[in-house]
């Protein structure tokens, strides 16, 4: 572990290639095939072999069979899978692991270089490789369990009078419910898995993410620029790192200093239409009921400044290409981790 002094290796600028436009990733077709074999023997040394590879920001049509299928649709990259499982295991989420490079990815290479001591570049290089790459399997069988499906509740309503008629937001599929437990991205999971039912009994193939990270978290620094949240002990040492969504232009997040008041697993959520945002035609005060398909997920951080906190999500592929409404934004495991760590009074500051 490296003692870091505020802001010394996060400062780089956000790496792009020219090329064709970018598109968000749900606008793409994806070719649903990846084995777990393709993914535990991906050679990341060869894959990452230039010295000087860039991370792309979205996923990108493919120009071309070796790029992408024949038919056009976007390739799951077995290499970028097993990278992610790999940084995620060293408590540098890299977000959902999808299979697929962008921003987030590039984040999780510079918080495992920062917390080994290497030079924070965001490149793949043979420094990085010998910290996280220890040639074990990053795909393992799991066998679904009947307490998978305790949370399982169905598809949850957009609007948020309808949701304040419910007793719990859970998840809308066995699937979705899996995919959070195991860090991963539904399309990767259905993937890995073309043919599962998804029922108590079965044996799928899931993400070895590995133990939450553990500590006593007294800083945390919420990097606007970066769009990343790093966590940090009472000894200045940086023990995990996430993506973020932090404000947006319309509602920028706070500036400043500010301490934790309250870390609250599985909350309610106060919808309060003068003091936020207006939701479609709501415009009385509604408590929504918790569930990680609120609109804070299954975690809340509170500061002091009010109404302003840390929180999870229902939409974890959605961490850093959405806005947010002034507060932190981090998938549900993430908030989950982070909030374990965390007491009243922990400093959270907004860089």
């Amino acid at each position: 572990m490296r003692t870091l002094t505020l802001m010394s290796f996060f400062s780089a600028p956000v790496l792009a290639i020219a090329g064709p436009p970018v598109f968000a990733q749900e606008q793409l077709a994806i070719e649903h095939a990846m084995s777990a074999a393709a993914i535990n023997e991906a050679d990341l040394g060869d894959r990452f072999a230039a010295p000087q590879r860039q991370y792309i920001i979205a996923p990108q049509i493919p120009t071309s069979p070796d790029e992408g299928t024949t038919d056009g649709r976007l390739r799951l990259d077995p290499a970028i899978a097993r990278l992610q499982i790999l940084l995620d295991q060293q408590g540098a989420s890299p977000g959902v692991i999808d299979g697929f490079d962008g921003e987030n990815l590039r984040k999780a290479v510079m918080g495992v270089q920062a917390m080994a001591g290497l030079p924070v570049t965001g490149i793949v290089d043979d420094g990085l490789l010998a910290v996280i790459e220890l040639g074990q399997p990053v795909i393992d069988k799991y066998v679904i369990a009947a307490t998978d499906l305790e949370d399982v509740t169905g598809p949850t309503p957009e609007d948020y009078a309808e949701k304040a008629q419910l007793d719990f937001l859970g998840y809308g599929s066995v699937e979705e419910a899996l995919a959070e437990r195991f860090h991963m991205d539904v399309d990767l999971l259905i993937a890995l898995n073309p043919n599962a039912a998804f029922e108590p009994g079965e044996t799928i193939a899931v993400a070895i993410t590995g133990p939450d990270s553990t500590g006593e978290v007294q800083r945390i620094e919420a990097d606007k620029a970066l769009r990343q949240v790093r966590a940090y002990d009472d000894q200045g040492i940086l023990i995990a790192t996430y993506p973020a969504t932090i404000g947006s232009e319309d509602t920028p997040s706070p500036s400043g200093s500010y301490t934790v008041e309250v870390v609250a697993p599985m909350p309610n959520y106060t919808y309060n239409p003068k003091v936020n945002f207006q939701q479609g035609e709501n415009t009385e005060v509604l408590t929504i009921p918790p569930g990680p398909n609120g609109p804070v997920g299954s975690m809340w951080i509170a500061l002091s400044k009010p109404t302003y906190g840390i929180h999870g999500t229902p939409e974890p592929s959605q961490i850093d290409k959405t806005g947010s409404y002034g507060c932190v934004r981090l998938t549900n495991w993430d908030a989950q981790e982070l909030g374990s760590m965390l007491s009243k009074g922990a400093t959270v500051e907004f860089v």
